[in-house]
C-alpha cells in the first residue's frame, strides 16, 4: 500500500504514543495553573464567539448551512439559530475567530480555542459532560494542536499553511476523542482522519475565509473522532509516516516537540489573549501608539510623520497600505497605528468598514512609514514620531500587552468579554454569562453556557 513507505530509522511512533497519552491522562494529572489557563482560555473564547456573532461573515455562513443542517440540537453562541452538532462546531469556530480577537499560542501563532472549544461545546449539547471533564478535554486538545504545531513551525507556516486550521483539526479530534472515551487505537484512527482533513491557506488572510479555517477544523476534528468511534479506520502513523502530515506539509519534523516531556511541559499553559482585535504582530505598534496618545493628548493633531521599526514578519503579514474593508484593516499595521494614535482604539470598533475609510484616519495612515529590521524581535517595535514643529518623540515597546511577558489579567479578560458581548446580548446578559463561564469547573452540565448565551439573548429582545 502506498501509505507504507518505510519510516526513516529512529522515527518514534508519534501517533501511537500521542494517542496513548490522550486516552490515559486524568484530569488530576493536569497542574492547577494549567487548569486555570484552560479556564481563562474558555472564558476568552466564549466572549469572542458571542462578540463575533453578528458579523456579516456569520450571516453568510448561516445562510449557507442552515438548509443543510440535521437535527438542531446545538447552539450558535449569541444567535437564535440552532444547528446540528457538526454545523454548530463550524459556525462557532467562525464566530470566535472572525474579529481576530481570540487566543494565541505565541510560539506558533496558533489560535488554539477556536477549533477545540467549538467542537467540544457542540458535542456537549448532545452528549452531556461536566464542566470539569470539559476543561480536561479542552486542555488536552490545546496541548495536542500546539505540540503538533511546534513540530513543524515555522517551516510549515512559511510555506503558506494557516497553522490554526492545519494543526487545529488534531486538537479538535483529541479533545472530542478524550471526551467520548476513545480507545488508543480509535484515537490513532481519529488522528489519521484529522490529518487527512488538515487544511487552511494564508492567502485567505483579510477575507471571510480566514475564520472558516478554525470553523472547518472544529467540524472536521469532531467528525474524525466520531468516525473513529464508529470503527472507521485509518493509518496508525498519520503524523510521522513519510507520506503523513508532518513530512508532506513541512520541511521540518521535530518529534521531540510532540513527545518530549508529555505531561510535564505544558504548551496549554502558555496561551495568551489578545487585547487588540487584529493580527498579533501588530499589537506592539498599537500598544506603543496608545501609550504615545496617552502622553501627548491633543498634540496628536500636530504629528507630521510616524516611523515604525518592526520585525520583517510584521510587514509581510500586515503590510496592507490601503485597506478597503474592516477585515483588511486587521492586516494593516498602518491603519492600526493611525487608529491607536487618533482614537486610542484597538478593539473591534477600530476595524469596521467605516473606520478604515474615515478621512482623518486615512490622512494620518498615509504619513506612517515602516521599516523591517531582522534584529527587531517579533513582539517589539520602535516608534519615532516627528511633529510639525520639528520636535520628535521615540517609544520602544519591548513586549506588548497580552504577551507572555505582560499577560492580560483576569480583570482585563473580563473587560474584553463585556465590551464584546454587551454589543450583541446586552450588558446584563453579558455579565451573567461571564459569571457562568468562570464557574465552568463546577458545572454539572457545561452545555448550560451555550444555552445561557441564547436564553439571555431572547430575554434581551
Amino acid at each position: 500500500m502506498s501509505g507504507h513507505h518505510a519510516t526513516p530509522p529512529g522515527t518514534p511512533e508519534v501517533t501511537r504514543l500521542l494517542a496513548e497519552w490522550v486516552v490515559t491522562l486524568k484530569g488530576a494529572d493536569i497542574p492547577a495553573e494549567v487548569r486555570r489557563e484552560g479556564l481563562r482560555t474558555f472564558v476568552n473564547w466564549v466572549g469572542c464567539a458571542v462578540g463575533g456573532a453578528r458579523h456579516e461573515t456569520v450571516d453568510a455562513a448561516l445562510k449557507a448551512v442552515m438548509p443543510l443542517s440535521g437535527p438542531r440540537h446545538a447552539t450558535v453562541l449569541g444567535r437564535p439559530e440552532r444547528l446540528d452538532m457538526l454545523k454548530a462546531a463550524l459556525v462557532n469556530g467562525i464566530t470566535s475567530h472572525v474579529l481576530d480577537y481570540d487566543d494565541t499560542h505565541l510560539k506558533t501563532i496558533i489560535h488554539p480555542a477556536g477549533p477545540v472549544a467549538s467542537a467540544l461545546l457542540a458535542l456537549a449539547e448532545t452528549r452531556p459532560m461536566t464542566g470539569a471533564d470539559f476543561l480536561t478535554a479542552l486542555i488536552v486538545g490545546v496541548e495536542v494542536e500546539c505540540r503538533i504545531g511546534n513540530a513543524v513551525y515555522p517551516h510549515h507556516y512559511d510555506r503558506g499553511w494557516h497553522i490554526t486550521g492545519t494543526a487545529g483539526v488534531f486538537g479538535a479530534a483529541a479533545a472530542v476523542g478524550k471526551a467520548i472515551g476513545l480507545s488508543r487505537q480509535q484515537m490513532q484512527w481519529a488522528f489519521g482522519l484529522a490529518a487527512s482533513q488538515s487544511a487552511g491557506l494564508r492567502e485567505m488572510f483579510g477575507t471571510m475565509t480566514k475564520s472558516f479555517h478554525p470553523g472547518k477544523s472544529a467540524e472536521n476534528g469532531l467528525l474524525a473522532a466520531l468516525l473513529a468511534e464508529a470503527g472507521f479506520d485509518s493509518s496508525e502513523r498519520a503524523i510521522e509516516a513519510p507520506r503523513g502530515f508532518a513530512c508532506v506539509m513541512s520541511d521540518k519534523q521535530d518529534w521531540n516537540e510532540i513527545l518530549g516531556d508529555l505531561g510535564t511541559r505544558w504548551e496549554a499553559g502558555l496561551n495568551s489573549y489578545k487585547p487588540f482585535a487584529c493580527g498579533i504582530v501588530i499589537h506592539p505598534a498599537i500598544d506603543g501608539c496608545q501609550q504615545i496618545r496617552a502622553e501627548i493628548g491633543d498634540r496628536v493633531q500636530d504629528i507630521a510623520r510616524v516611523h515604525l521599526t518592526t520585525h520583517p514578519l510584521v510587514l509581510e503579514l500586515t503590510g496592507k497600505r490601503t485597506p478597503r474593508t474592516g477585515l483588511e484593516g486587521k492586516f494593516s499595521v498602518f491603519h492600526s497605528a493611525a487608529c491607536a494614535l487618533l482614537r486610542g482604539d484597538g478593539a473591534p470598533t477600530a476595524f469596521t468598514d467605516e473606520v478604515v475609510t474615515l478621512p482623518e484616519i486615512v490622512d494620518l495612515r498615509d504619513r506612517i512609514e515602516a521599516t523591517a529590521d531582522p534584529a527587531c524581535h517579533e513582539a517589539s517595535v520602535t516608534i519615532d514620531v516627528t511633529f510639525r514643529d520639528g520636535s520628535t518623540l521615540r517609544r520602544h515597546v519591548h513586549r506588548a500587552i497580552g504577551s507572555r511577558d505582560v499577560p492580560l489579567t483576569d480583570a482585563q479578560i473580563d473587560t474584553k468579554f463585556r465590551n464584546q458581548a454587551a454589543l450583541v446580548i446586552g450588558e446584563e446578559a453579558a455579565e451573567a454569562l461571564l459569571a457562568r463561564c468562570w464557574k465552568t469547573a463546577d458545572l454539572r452540565d457545561v452545555a448550560d453556557v451555550a444555552r445561557q448565551s441564547v436564553a439571555l439573548l431572547e430575554a434581551a429582545q
